[in-house]
């Protein structure tokens, strides 16, 4: 079992940064692979990035290469969501989700997800 705790969401301006974290409880942290979603108003909820159980390996939508960065600590149970450069599009509610097993960009295939955080980009 394992709960997820997101927190770092805000209201920025446009080209503002923000980091997004999800603390972790449990000790197998470190067997999932984590993934970030989001979902604004209105739309379904779309992959942002996902990360392997060990950080080497990572996975982005488009609109976010190069602007967000994905990262985990687990030593602190703890994964990263680096977002630069943002834009009124980003706006939505951010969820972390943890997965037994590889990365996915599919929702369906996390077991366990947080609450969300919500970021909210003013142009």
């Amino acid at each position: 079992q394992v709960q997820l705790v997101e927190s770092g969401g805000g209201l920025v301006q446009a080209g503002d940064s923000l980091r997004l974290s999800c603390a972790a409880s449990g000790r197998t942290f470190s067997s999932y692979a984590m993934g970030w979603f989001r979902q604004a108003p209105g739309k379904e909820r779309d992959f942002v990035a996902s990360i392997s159980w060990n950080g080497d390996l990572t996975t982005y939508i488009d609109s976010v290469k190069g602007r967000f960065t994905i990262s985990r600590d687990n030593a602190k149970n703890t994964v990263y969501l680096q977002m630069n450069s943002l834009t009124p599009e980003d706006t939505a509610v951010y969820y972390c989700a943890a997965r037994s097993g590889g990365r996915s960009r599919g929702s369906y295939e996390y077991n366990y997800w947080g609450q969300g955080t919500q970021v909210t980009v003013s142009s």
